[in-house]
């Protein structure tokens, strides 16, 4: 059972921006977003500030953010690196199941990539990422680099907060579109 501490709050940052970045597209009636929460079972609570400081993950958490953009499913996770080797330890096989069979129903899946040392995202499409967990599950690199990811979809946060994943999202499904 995997125990989970403060430690946690790791990524907390991203997922403020993310969330921020949910309300306005909610707001301007773009898309409809919602936060997964990991269900834990709590062990010990700080009395003092009632925060968990020790707790179990109940189950294995699927992706981070799940909702509907102009009717189509999406899904995804975001995940944070600080630097220019993302591991693919990171992506765990739940996940990975998730996301296929969330786009074998015809939903869209990807990742949020966030490299904190260079303050840039990345939008990682679910099939990028296919081909590089194979990568790593056929014996090669356990690992990609920045420079193996499509220079057209790194981006920066807008008005230091903003992460405009829908852009990402709309030139993703294009380059789908053009394959079939």
């Amino acid at each position: 059972m995997a125990t989970w501490n403060s430690r946690g709050l790791r990524g907390s940052e991203l997922e403020n921006y993310i969330n921020q970045t949910n309300a306005i597209y909610q707001e301007q009636e773009l898309a409809l977003i919602q936060k997964i929460p990991t269900p834990i079972t709590p062990i010990e609570i700080d009395q003092r500030s009632r925060h968990i400081t020790l707790a179990y993950f109940e189950k294995k958490s699927t992706v981070d953010y799940i909702g509907a953009v102009q009717g189509i499913p999406v899904c995804f996770d975001a995940k944070e690196c600080d630097k220019d080797t993302f591991p693919m330890q990171n992506i765990h096989e739940h996940q990975m199941k998730f996301m296929e069979d969330f786009e074998i129903q015809r939903g869209i899946a990807f990742f949020l990539l966030y490299y904190s040392h260079k303050n840039l995202y990345y939008y990682l499409r679910f099939d990028e990422a296919v081909t590089f967990w194979n990568r790593a599950k056929t014996g090669g690199r356990k690992s990609f680099r920045m420079e193996e990811l499509d220079p057209e979809y790194f981006f920066e946060a807008q008005k230091g907060y903003f992460i405009p994943y829908l852009d990402y999202l709309s030139k993703d499904l294009q380059q789908r579109d053009s394959l079939t």
